[in-house]
């Protein structure tokens, strides 16, 4: 089993930043690529941002892509979302996932249905 909290969320004004983290816990997720989602109300789940196991490669959402970066700690079983100039649009709630298949090569997936454990998410409220 594995645990994945979020944490960082709040209410920012436009133009503003925030550094979201996952910190995982239960089996180790050092090995498996993460994933950052985020549903905003009334609409569904769309994909972020995703990270390989070692942290060397990424991939973004074209529409965060230039304004978010995402990183991770393997040594504090942690992931974080770096969001800079935040829209209103990017408020939803924000949540971390992991990868079904460790060690992944080749693409970094941005399916739901690849992930299979989730956090309980955390808000993200950006005011224009």
């Amino acid at each position: 089993q594995v645990q994945l909290v979020e944490s960082g969320g709040g209410l920012v004004q436009a133009g503003e930043s925030l550094r979201l983290s996952c910190a995982a816990s239960g089996r180790t997720v050092s090995s498996y690529v993460m994933g950052w989602f985020r549903q905003a109300p009334g609409k569904e789940r769309e994909f972020v941002a995703a990270i390989n196991w070692s942290g060397g490669r990424t991939t973004y959402a074209d529409s965060v892509k230039g304004r978010c970066t995402i990183s991770r700690d393997n040594t504090k079983s942690t992931v974080y979302l770096q969001m800079n100039s935040l829209k209103p649009e990017d408020t939803a709630v924000y949540y971390c996932a992991k990868d079904k298949i460790g060690y992944r090569v080749g693409y970094l997936p941005a399916s739901i249905s690849e992930y299979d454990y989730w956090g309980q998410g955390t808000q993200v409220t950006v005011s224009s």
